[in-house]
């Protein structure tokens, strides 16, 4: 089966599993075929760690889960020397933490202080983790997939701007429509039945890669590398447009990692799609995922109570495509 037809059927089984999420299901695979990290947001009980448990489940690959907490140690992420004893040979040997798999779930992240989510900073970045001086590589197919809460309920942890900016895409998850609902009562009966559908089989890791080269041949015209990076200026020199807000509502604006964060999802979901080219729509599609969590808003914005998406869409509306 050709790769994008097994990207296809992977992507149709977890919305099998996972209802009425579709934008949250697009996302995911974009930051997957992107080769990029993913922050899920939403209230409990949205199927944040669904969606992420049903991805690994359909892909042949390592999947390690971190539940983050109030006393979680960097050490629990990425590993420690361990003393083996004189019978061992009293020597200290690395025992690698759960941070070396292919899918890594940071379940509820912003439950950890800044200390136990900074042991995340050098993998997600780098690929690597440093132990008492030595560097470890992890696996060519490497993936956080972090949740959050949203930062006003008890117990959370607002994430630091440098860990933020290292995630591709960050992505909201609502409510799920009335009869989508229903769906998933229907889903769940079935399988609190034990009820099961027959196993089709993973998809390959090597299908994965596979994917990415081919997302990394599709072409960006000079007009959308253009218009991609006036996007962010605008984000950074919002007082260059006279007569909006922009400027009163942005303090601190994207990036670069928010422009080559445009040109690899857009490239993703033209890819997606079946095409050879990326092109403004496909860049308007992503760009609120891409940019919203490398905002940060004024102190009038908040007081206004203007969001990020309504920044964003302001931002869109203004930069006209070269």
């Amino acid at each position: 089966m050709p790769v994008h037809d097994q990207i296809l059927d992977l992507k149709k089984r977890i919305a099998a599993a996972v209802i009425g999420q579709e934008a949250v299901v697009d996302h995911l695979l974009i930051a997957l075929l992107a080769n990029g990290h993913l922050l899920m947001e939403g209230l409990p009980g949205l199927a944040k760690t669904r969606t992420i448990k049903t991805l690994a489940a359909q892909v042949e690959s390592q999947f390690r889960r971190i539940q983050f907490t109030p006393d979680l140690l960097p050490s629990d992420i990425t590993g420690t020397e361990i003393y083996t004893g004189e019978g061992a040979g009293g020597k200290f040997v690395f025992q690698q933490g759960p941070v070396f798999g292919n899918l890594i779930l940071a379940d509820e992240i912003n439950r950890a202080p800044a200390k136990a989510q900074a042991a995340l900073l050098e993998a997600m970045e780098e690929r690597q983790v440093t132990v008492a001086g030595k560097t470890y590589k992890l696996p060519e197919l490497f993936l956080v997939l972090a949740t959050q809460n949203p930062i006003e309920q008890e117990g959370t942890y607002p994430l630091p701007e440098a860990q933020m900016d290292r995630f591709l895409l960050h992505v909201f998850v609502g409510y799920a429509s009335d009869e989508d609902e229903r769906k998933i009562l229907r889903l769940v009966r079935g399988e609190d039945a034990g009820t099961k559908a027959t196993d089709p089989g993973k998809i390959p890791a090597q299908a994965i890669l596979d994917a990415r080269k081919e997302v990394l041949a599709v072409t960006v015209a000079d007009a959308v590398e253009k218009y991609i990076v006036a996007i962010v200026a605008a984000t950074r020199r919002p007082a260059d447009f006279k007569g909006s807000k922009l400027a009163s509502w942005i303090k601190v604006g994207a990036s670069p990692r928010g422009t080559l964060a445009l040109d690899r999802a857009a490239r993703a979901r033209a890819w997606f799609d079946g095409r050879k080219a990326a092109t403004p729509d496909d860049v308007k599609a992503v760009a609120h995922a891409c940019l919203r969590h490398r905002l940060i808003l004024s102190y009038e914005a908040e007081a206004e109570g203007t969001t990020k998406n309504a920044v964003l869409d302001e931002v869109l509306r203004l930069v006209a495509v070269a």
